[in-house]
């Protein structure tokens, strides 16, 4: 099922000690395993180019199951979770997320949601929230933290257009998009009171707007929020979706992990991936179908 292809990143030693970072104080109480996935764009509406929409429900199916199997302490999906009709229309849009949604929380365990643009193609923002549900306190909120075995988890949401009003029913340019002021310094509040757990951030479009990858994919002020993670020891990677084949970048001790888009080709074809985080930092990426294997050292 899983790809043999295996990549092995290190995002530490000279790097950081160059950088002025040095790896967290803290570790995890124990290992935390988590899966992820992304992307899934659900309609049923017939495919359009390399996106095979209907097919979605039967592949998150799978992944579910193999996260069921692997008994894992929470799952998360990192935006454009549905996608809409040709005329975007939000009642049979409604009914695409609730078809999703069911397959995705039949896991057996917490389940978080990662905003993404697409999510709001049709739908207000509390619309997408209330036919979906987080685990525990983060549950309705667009933005929020968690910690799981000593792991804190910081979920964004970058779906604001420049003036920071929020994406809502297709009011959005898909390449301008902006974390409030006010977020970015929830953030900076959150890791400052959390500076002893080592710290993983999830959003959907991507912060490493340094690296190779297009500007129109990345955070309109990617740089503000970029510069707030570099400044606190604990952050050990962000987690985003958004650009549909995928995209790794490292700075300053930071991985920077974009998954492969589930929507991707006709199933069986698919991308979903187990994550562990052990002890001494490392992240270990454990790739079905197009995903690939990946170990992410400190």
């Amino acid at each position: 099922m899983r790809r043999s292809e295996f990549i092995r990143f290190v995002a530490g030693g000279i790097v950081m000690l160059s950088m002025g970072r040095v790896p967290a104080v803290a570790a995890p109480r124990r290992r935390v395993r988590f899966g992820v996935v992304t992307d899934t764009h659900y309609a049923d509406r017939e495919r359009s180019g390399t996106r095979y929409y209907r097919d979605s429900i039967a592949k998150m199916r799978e992944a579910v199951a193999e996260f069921q199997r692997a008994d894992l302490d929470f799952i998360i999906e990192l935006g454009d979770m549905k996608d809409t009709t040709a005329r975007s229309e939000p009642v049979p849009t409604l009914r695409f997320l609730d078809d999703i949604e069911r397959e995705f929380r039949a896991f057996r365990g917490p389940c978080y949601h990662v905003l993404g643009n697409h999510d709001m193609d049709c739908l207000t923002k509390e619309e997408f929230l209330a036919h979906t549900r987080n685990a525990g306190r983060a549950r309705g909120k667009a933005f929020y933290s968690f910690s799981e075995g000593g792991v804190r988890c910081i979920v964004l949401d970058a779906n604001f257009n420049a003036d920071f009003s929020p994406y809502a029913r297709g009011n959005f340019d898909w390449r301008k998009a902006y974390i409030p002021t006010s977020q970015i310094e929830w953030l900076d509040r959150e890791l400052t009171r959390h500076a002893d757990e080592p710290t993983l951030v999830f959003l959907h479009q991507m912060l490493d707007s340094f690296s190779d990858i297009s500007k129109d994919l990345c955070v309109g002020n990617a740089e503000a929020v970029v510069e707030v993670l570099e400044r606190h020891r604990q952050v050990l990677a962000v987690f985003q979706g958004h650009h549909h084949p995928g995209h790794y970048s490292h700075r300053r001790g930071i991985h920077y992990l974009t998954l492969q888009g589930m929507i991707e080709q006709a199933a069986p074809a698919s991308a979903y991936a187990i994550v562990e985080v052990e002890a001494d930092g490392t992240i270990r990426v454990e790739g079905f179908r197009s995903c690939p294997d990946r170990v992410l050292e400190r």
